[in-house]
């Protein structure tokens, strides 16, 4: 008899190491916290938020995205924009974009190393695992944008479906 509780501790702990191990080469590359990093990513490929949206989609209330975006700003990393009625639009700018770039390359390579350890046949189990619980994860989460703050986009759907949005996709249609 397989032993469920054992099996989700197991994967309480790993997803916790996990965790630690990623942020940490994250705050290391981009120098900010994880929810300003996750915002920078998170601008990459949605320029021109609204303070509001961009802490709606790292996870933070309005007052605390608005201290985020005027730390990142401090740095040099975003800008703001005056948008419509007392709406505020936050980009990257240059250095943000790098500094962006350069996070997720320390966190594909952080998370890399970790599934290196397994030979070619545990990777594909793995993907095949990690794509039904991220689907079930997105049913809870209902947010692609919360789920994926931290993502590497292209390498989700390149040459693949991304089941994060697979299953917005299966959702909303």
């Amino acid at each position: 008899m397989h032993d469920t509780a054992r099996t989700a501790n197991l994967l309480g702990a790993a997803a916790l190491a996990v965790t630690d191990h990623a942020l940490g080469a994250v705050s290391r590359a981009a120098g900010t916290g994880t929810s300003a990093a996750a915002a920078l990513v998170v601008l990459l490929t949605s320029p021109e938020l609204s303070v509001t949206e961009l802490g709606r989609r790292v996870g933070l209330s309005q007052s605390a995205a608005a201290r985020m975006v005027d730390s990142l700003q401090a740095a040099g990393l975003v800008e703001r924009r005056p948008g419509t009625g007392r709406e505020v639009r936050v980009s990257a700018t240059s250095a943000g974009r790098d500094t962006a770039a350069r996070l997720l390359r320390a966190r594909t390579q952080s998370l890399s190393e970790l599934v290196s350890v397994l030979d070619v046949h545990e990777q594909r189990a793995l993907t095949e695992l990690l794509t039904t619980l991220l689907t079930r994860l997105y049913t809870e989460i209902r947010s692609s944008e919360y789920l994926c703050r931290l993502c590497d986009r292209p390498s989700c759907t390149t040459n693949a479906t991304c089941p994060v949005g697979q299953a917005e996709r299966d959702r909303d249609g």
